[in-house]
């Protein structure tokens, strides 16, 4: 072995390695591909980047923001500056690399990419950034501990049935060990934390289930000496139909408030940033001989082996993950929502003659990806689509066809504008966020910068039950724009309970009175935004069930 210091990293590499390259030159890759992604008709799209495997490194649908955050290490939120593109256009990059480099070999690669093909220019700084420091509130309500027995917070597992109004939840590590936990009413989990130190306690909470506090470290301003002993009880920052009282929900700021006597506070901290100063849209041509050194892998079209049963009828909680290696988990899946990702669409109105059963027949499937194929970690709904489809034929007898029918859409028109002019030169983003302290039960935030209403309208789809097609851009706004828009899932679960009023039923837009004091997404964008969803009716493809047997073959 052989030691080299390349970059401020200590880098440890055998002779054969070494060989091609030395101390004073970048490591590179073999040879790389690299292209913008093909668009798909998920507006959401995410990067994915699998460990390399047999000497092939893939990061797909990836922003330059993505490939600057895994090459250099720095999260997201501390990537600053470049063009206004930096986070909306995607690419792929496929790259051959010696078996024998590590992970950290690859981000010295990578980087060495990123200025190659983009021509990437990036320098580090220093820049004040949100975080949260843990201050002592009005009336300290946690006693120290004598300092016996184990230290560490954690959650309350149970094997029972969860309390009246609560929901069993399955988490699964990345070795596929699974831990069963019972939420309570509003999605509350609940820690004990024993003989902990405030500086322990900060250092872990951005790691306890469902916090969601940002990136950033929590630092620890109480004074506080010695170990404590407390129970942390709030609800996991979760939408879903599983969220039926959005009443019972506790917020992770007002749980460590009342029940701890502390008190979670925003501020301004000095923090290492990395600044991109130029990069091009465009990269570079490939190098010739690129399709045959990294020629594309096998998409898997059925799964190798199966297992299909029904669900517990006492389940109260779902599970659909794709674990490490291809592995396939569904858990008290209904039918219907395996039928979606069969067909890779959330809407409802793109599928037709789906029989009844679909809706209360619920089904535990393991499944296993061939080998060989794209990277399966995570759950990429492209990649799982004709699995889950020929899954479907094969052991319910599905059958179907596509044809153009008339299905109802929305589509986003302009009011009385109440967003602000953007400046055409800041980075384009939509981001979701958590509300802040105070805020309805279940809230959410949309944050906007210099974004098209094409833009907005696209990154509607699926925000909402209601808005699974599509959105069409009607507003006849030009330019961009910046905005924040809050809304309730609270809200939106309660829209079809009470009666709506004349405009918004005249409309066809859902609306409520929330008893949590939310908005609806719908009634947020025209209160706050001065725009308005009108229903609309569109002609496209959908796809028409024909046959489907209601249990499936033997395993």
């Amino acid at each position: 072995m052989k030691q080299a210091v390349v970059g401020g990293i200590v880098l440890l590499y055998c002779t054969a390695w070494a060989s091609a390259q030395s101390p004073d030159t970048p490591l590179k890759f073999e040879i790389a591909d690299v292209h913008a992604s093909v668009k798909t008709s998920n507006p959401n799209q995410f990067v994915r980047l699998g460990p390399a495997r047999g000497g092939r490194y893939e990061i797909k649908t990836a922003t330059i923001v993505d490939l600057v955050r895994f090459a250099y290490g720095f999260d997201a939120d501390k990537i600053l500056g470049g063009p206004s593109w930096l986070e909306m256009d995607r690419f792929d990059v496929t790259a051959k690399v010696p078996t024998e480099s590590s992970p950290d070999d690859q981000k010295l690669m990578l980087q060495s990419l990123l200025a190659e093909r983009f021509h990437l220019v990036v320098h580090k700084d220093t820049r004040p950034l949100p975080a949260y420091a843990l201050i002592v509130g009005k009336k300290l309500q946690i006693k120290e501990s004598d300092g016996a027995g184990d230290s560490g917070c954690k959650p309350q597992t149970g094997s029972g049935s969860p309390e009246p109004g609560g929901v069993r939840m399955m988490t699964s590590n990345a070795n596929g060990t699974t831990t069963t936990i019972n939420l309570g009413p509003g999605m509350t989990i609940q820690y004990t934390c024993r003989n902990m130190t405030m500086a322990a306690f900060v250092a872990g909470l951005r790691g306890m289930m469902g916090t969601s506090i940002g990136a950033n470290p929590v630092t620890d301003e109480t004074g506080l000496e010695g170990k404590y002993t407390f129970d942390l009880k709030y609800s996991l920052q979760l939408m879903g139909p599983m969220i039926s009282n959005t009443a019972d929900r506790i917020s992770i700021f007002d749980a460590v408030e009342k029940q701890l006597g502390l008190k979670l506070e925003q501020r301004q901290v000095p923090t290492p940033v990395i600044v991109v100063d130029s990069v091009n849209r465009k990269p570079t041509d490939n190098p010739p001989g690129v399709a045959e050194a990294l020629p594309p892998l096998p998409v898997p079209t059925e799964f190798e082996v199966a297992s299909i049963k029904p669900a517990d009828p006492d389940a109260r909680m779902s599970r659909f993950q794709m674990q490490p290696g291809g592995r396939l988990i569904a858990e008290n899946m209904p039918l219907r929502f395996l039928i979606s990702r069969a067909f890779n669409t959330n809407s409802n109105d793109q599928i037709v003659g789906v029989p009844k059963f679909a809706d209360s027949d619920r089904y535990d499937i393991t499944a296993k990806a061939p080998a060989g194929g794209p990277s399966m970690n995570g759950l990429d709904n492209d990649l799982i689509a004709p699995m889950v489809r020929a899954l479907l034929v094969d052991r319910f007898k599905l059958t179907y066809h596509t044809e153009d029918r008339e299905v109802p859409g929305y589509a986003l028109v302009a009011g009385k504008s109440k967003m602000k002019k953007a400046d055409p030169e800041s980075r384009t983003s939509c981001k979701n966020g958590n509300a802040p302290v105070g805020a309805p039960p279940g809230s959410r935030v949309l944050t906007c910068q210099n974004i098209t209403m094409a833009q907005f309208a696209e990154r509607l789809q699926g925000s909402a039950p209601e808005l699974g097609l599509p959105v069409a851009d009607s507003t006849g706004l030009e330019g961009t724009w910046d905005f924040t828009l809050t809304y309730s899932f609270g809200a939106m679960m309660a829209m079809n309970a009470g009666p709506r009023g004349g405009d918004a039923a005249a409309a066809g837009v859902p609306s409520a009175a929330d008893p949590t004091g939310g908005q609806t997404i719908f009634e947020a964008i025209e209160k706050q935004l001065g725009l308005k969803l009108e229903k609309q009716k569109r002609t496209m493809p959908v796809i028409v069930i024909d046959h489907m047997e209601q249990k499936p073959t033997e395993n």
